[in-house]
């Protein structure tokens, strides 16, 4: 399940045709043909579809309903919510935090500011592929608010298309897979709107910075062109 904190807030589509399951090979798309008959089921156009509109429609309550209770925006795995700050799982340990104090600082045009862990070996993702990586996000103070780790699963989005926060998907675009990067994201590349704050979770102010470790694991759809 993709965390709805990286989306840009009020970005909501509702366009279920482009949902996917997390999978390593390519993404199995689940497309609802009766919905571009539109919701109501009373025109005799309509009367053919009615059972798989009616099971897209019970999906669709279903996903909306975890997302705003288990999600809620942006909140992490409830089993990891109480864990210590020693214990939350990280892409980058007391011994790397040390080593990161003398990896330059690189900082792009738009005030995106990033250090690389590791730098990877793979290629560099194309504007439009989507992408697998975990994440880590924290507020300045290193507080962790959500976590990719944490729930136990990558995050699978198109890169480059909007779907994540700005400074997110401008700092993945430049990465290569199997590398580990460090994101200093500027507000104005973070969340407009703030997030509010989890169980045991640090809340996100409107226009404030945050960082995300985030490493990026594979490519799905170059992957497939390579098989």
């Amino acid at each position: 399940m993709a965390s709805a904190s990286l989306l840009p807030l009020g970005s909501f589509s509702g366009n279920l045709t482009s949902n996917c399951r997390i999978t390593r090979g390519r993404p199995r798309r689940v497309t609802a043909q009766c919905l571009r008959l539109g919701i109501d089921t009373k025109g005799s156009q309509n009367v053919g579809c009615e059972s798989e509109l009616l099971l897209v429609k019970r999906r669709v309550v279903i996903g909306l309903g975890l997302s705003a209770s288990s999600l809620l925006f942006h909140s992490p795995n409830v089993e990891s919510a109480g864990l210590p700050p020693e214990e939350i799982p990280k892409l980058c340990d007391d011994s790397c935090e040390k080593e990161l104090e003398n990896v330059p600082m690189v900082t792009t045009e738009s005030g995106l500011q990033y250090k690389d862990i590791k730098v990877g070996s793979g290629p560099n993702p194309p504007i439009g592929y989507q992408v697998a990586a975990n994440y880590v996000a924290m507020v300045p103070s290193g507080q962790v608010f959500d976590s990719s780790l944490e729930k136990k699963q990558v995050y699978i989005f198109r890169v480059g298309s909007g779907q994540v926060v700005k400074g997110l998907d401008e700092g993945i675009l430049s990465m290569k897979v199997g590398g580990k990067r460090r994101l200093y994201v500027p507000g104005s590349l973070a969340f407009p709107k703030g997030l509010t704050s989890a169980p045991g979770r640090p809340r996100v102010a409107p226009n404030s910075p945050v960082i995300f470790d985030v490493s990026l694991e594979y490519i799905p759809g170059l992957d497939d062109e390579e098989e």
